[in-house]
């Protein structure tokens, strides 16, 4: 099987995501999609990592990178879209992205909807939990899709689109050298947030182990969901 990364800055990349799908033997491939292009497919499985970048941009690969998504989405294609990932989706299935009302950086409490309990997933994860938040912009839900969890300051923070795709606002496959990352390459997000990069590192690497259980868990169900 093939997993196919589409990336938008070499700092954000898979995390914990990588060793859930080397330990279940799937080839990683990924693709720096500004300097990269995009893939020939989407592969058995699309994951669509963050950038500080929006998806409202004019750069052409910006629109390119939507329609890649929608085909991959409306094929019924697995795909999971994390931050940046998560707006492309929302994007491509015709939702409006915009600025929230404040950025959300660090960790951030969020709670699962009453239709998460009806998910294979999202069922199984907490009621609420915190997870690491690094965004500015938010977007509502797509049609036809389910929301799955929401915060205060951005009401929908997941949701599923079909059977098989999940946009995550939030980071479950964070690891602490890609917090080191966001932190040396965004600092005027944390200074927008009023956060200093130990803040940020002794909030977030108590939960790490939890969050890539659960990242672990969603790339189980999209590798082995019904075809």
């Amino acid at each position: 099987m093939r997993a196919v990364c589409l990336q938008h800055v070499s700092f954000e990349g898979p995390g914990a995501f990588a060793s859930s799908l080397a330990k279940r033997g799937v080839t990683l491939e990924p693709w720096l999609v500004p300097v990269d292009g995009l893939p020939r497919d989407a592969g058995d499985l699309l994951i669509i990592m963050g950038g500080p970048m929006s998806v409202n941009d004019a750069d052409p690969w910006i629109a390119e990178e939507t329609d890649f998504i929608r085909s991959a989405l409306l094929s019924g294609k697995a795909v999971v879209g994390v931050c940046l990932g998560s707006q492309f989706m929302a994007k491509a299935l015709g939702a409006v992205v915009r600025s929230g009302k404040v950025p959300e950086i660090g960790m951030t409490r969020i709670r699962m909807t009453a239709q998460a309990a009806q998910d294979p997933v999202f069922s199984r994860f907490p009621d609420s939990f915190e997870v690491l938040e690094w965004h500015g912009e938010v977007f509502d839900l797509p049609d036809g899709c389910v929301p799955l969890a929401g915060s205060d300051i951005a009401p929908l923070q997941a949701f599923r689109f079909g059977n098989c795709a999940y946009g995550l606002l939030f980071h479950l496959e964070m690891d602490e050298v890609g917090i080191d990352n966001l932190c040396w390459h965004c600092t005027s997000d944390l200074a927008r947030a009023g956060l200093s990069v130990q803040q940020v590192k002794v909030a977030a690497l108590p939960h790490l182990a939890q969050l890539h259980a659960m990242a672990d868990r969603l790339i189980g169900h999209l590798l082995t969901r019904p075809h």
